[in-house]
């Protein structure tokens, strides 16, 4: 990275020491990073060994019992994922009674439900799903999170379910991945007969299932209708209907339907879970959750927990600046205008050494951004044609190609950002609309920067006669018939029959060779040059 900047900037010092520190912070980055996911685990891996003689005994009811109240509203991501683990090693701590996560989404990554489950599992105080308020839905990776916790609740008016893992990557549709491009969890348009889905704005469906049997088992996503499930389309629907089954039977729930919300996209309303064991209380509020829930007795870190929450007091402990602030940069849309005006502005900075402010800020996006594709399971190719793209768009700036490699830049990295994501995953998508916008806007810019190129061509090259006579020059020093003179930012050497001081404005009417012929400014205009030798 350092040999890459040291070849584009500038050779003056000041402009390799400001580079030296962005290639710096370039380097470190990862390494902060890493330290900080390693503080968080050990945070969290404190607090349950810290617990245990708490968790091996029934919480006594008193006066200072209170609960937690954790919310997640909208897609799970890195964001909230670490946020619940956070939440809950701090109810640890507090010694709170009872933790209560409310949800309210459609769905997100593979990597944070799994990461939310495990910080679930690992509590050493019983933990509430409580999907409210009336209209919110724990649909896709919700669902296995509510399956997850030592009570499930929803409000009237909600659903869960459509479980079916779905692509996040490069292939066809209707398939599922989970290589290195990571998995997601969405909601499929399927449904079975009578199933509700008040969350989605529309109307219960009836009719056949449209899922087909398979090699696999039956059950298996709708594309299989159509076609044979690939391997890596039914090794995941595998791998997440037996994850979701054991979350079931670890709990005591519904797991042949939690099987089946997996296999069949299949989606139950609040009233509905309740009558088929999937979940445990149906509730107005939250009030009325807390009430029916004291008494009751959960398994916790293999020992049984009386929850006794009656009365208690609820400190809402909502997203911190921190968790929003993660659940910005982590957006494909927000990550990708980082880079690209993290790129922008180090170009800026190269062209105009000594700006200080365009480097500066352009080393903050680009630093912001690169952390947020890190959150993200990214496909790897779509990446490198977007740095690809950048490259050339900033490799026009210095290359006389009148515009064809930035255009060549302009169309690698609206493919690129159109493979980075998959849209497939509720609220990790990449919006076609607008990378048509970042797409226009650079070819704008290529433009702007091709125009320029063309009128510099069109200029008459600097040093020739045509070029420099009538302009303007400033002499340097005082001279009796030869001396020197700036000329258009140059330094030439100059002859002149009228002796000239220091400052005074001359003007060119020749040259000979290397020495051009100058009068002083205010003398007559009809003063001819002698002929070049």
């Amino acid at each position: 990275m350092v040999r890459r900047v040291v070849l584009v900037c500038p050779k003056t010092a000041s402009s390799f020491l400001r580079l030296l520190c962005l290639a710096c912070l370039l380097a470190v980055a990862p390494a902060c990073a890493q330290s900080r996911a390693s503080a968080a685990g050990g945070a969290h891996g404190a607090a349950p060994a810290a617990a245990p003689a708490a968790a091996s005994a029934p919480v006594a009811a008193s006066a200072a019992v209170s609960v937690s109240l954790l919310t997640i509203d909208g897609p799970i991501g890195p964001a909230y994922a670490d946020y619940v683990e956070r939440g809950i090693a701090r109810a640890a701590q507090e010694r709170r009674a009872l933790v209560v996560l409310q949800l309210d989404t459609p769905g997100g990554l593979d990597t944070a439900m799994r990461s939310t489950v495990r910080a679930i599992l690992a509590a050493p105080l019983p933990v509430a799903c409580y999907v409210a308020p009336s209209g919110a839905r724990a649909a896709s990776a919700g669902t296995y999170i509510l399956y997850a916790c030592h009570i499930a609740a929803m409000a009237p008016g909600t659903n869960l379910g459509a479980a079916t893992p779905v692509q996040v990557g490069t292939g066809g549709p209707g398939t599922a991945s989970q290589g290195t491009g990571g998995q997601g969890m969405a909601s499929s348009s399927t449904a079975s007969p009578g199933t509700a889905s008040p969350g989605t704005g529309g109307p219960a469906t009836a009719g056949p299932s449209t899922a087909s049997p398979g090699p696999t088992g039956p059950g298996l996503p709708a594309a299989g209708k159509d076609k044979a499930p690939s391997a890596m389309e039914a090794k995941a629907v595998n791998d997440a209907a037996a994850y979701i089954r054991g979350l079931a039977q670890l709990r005591g729930r519904n797991a042949d339907w939690a099987e089946k919300s997996v296999r069949q996209s299949l989606s139950l309303s609040a009233g509905d879970a309740l009558a088929a064991g999937v979940i445990d209380i149906v509730a107005r509020d939250l009030a009325q959750l807390l009430a029916l829930a004291d008494g009751r007795v959960v398994r916790v870190q293999n020992a049984d927990w009386r929850v006794a929450v009656a009365g208690a007091g609820v400190l809402d402990a909502a997203p911190d600046w921190r968790t929003r602030f993660l659940a910005v940069i982590a957006n494909p849309s927000v990550a990708l205008i980082l880079l690209t005006v993290g790129m922008y502005g180090l170009l800026f900075e190269f062209m105009s050494p000594g700006a200080v402010l365009p480097g500066v800020m352009g080393a903050i996006c680009l630093l912001l951004g690169l952390y947020g594709m890190q959150l993200l399971p990214i496909n790897y190719s779509g990446l490198a044609l977007i740095c690809f793209g950048l490259a050339c768009m900033v490799a026009e700036a210095f290359l006389p190609s009148f515009g064809v490699i930035g255009l060549g830049g302009v169309v690698a990295f609206v493919i690129g950002a159109l493979l980075l994501m998959d849209s497939e995953a509720p609220g990790f998508g990449m919006p076609l609309g607008f990378v048509a916008s970042v797409g226009i806007t650079a070819a704008l810019l290529v433009g702007a920067t091709a125009q320029v190129a063309l009128r510099t061509r069109r200029r008459p090259a600097p040093g020739i006669t045509a070029g420099l006579e009538g302009e303007m020059a400033e002499m340097l020093g005082d001279a009796v018939r030869e001396g020197w003179a700036n000329v258009g930012g140059e330094t030439w050497r100059v002859v002149s029959d009228t002796p000239l001081r220091k400052r005074q404005r001359v003007r060119v009417i020749g040259r000979s060779g290397r020495v051009l012929r100058v009068v002083p400014a205010d003398a007559s205009a009809s003063a001819r040059a002698p002929p070049a030798n």
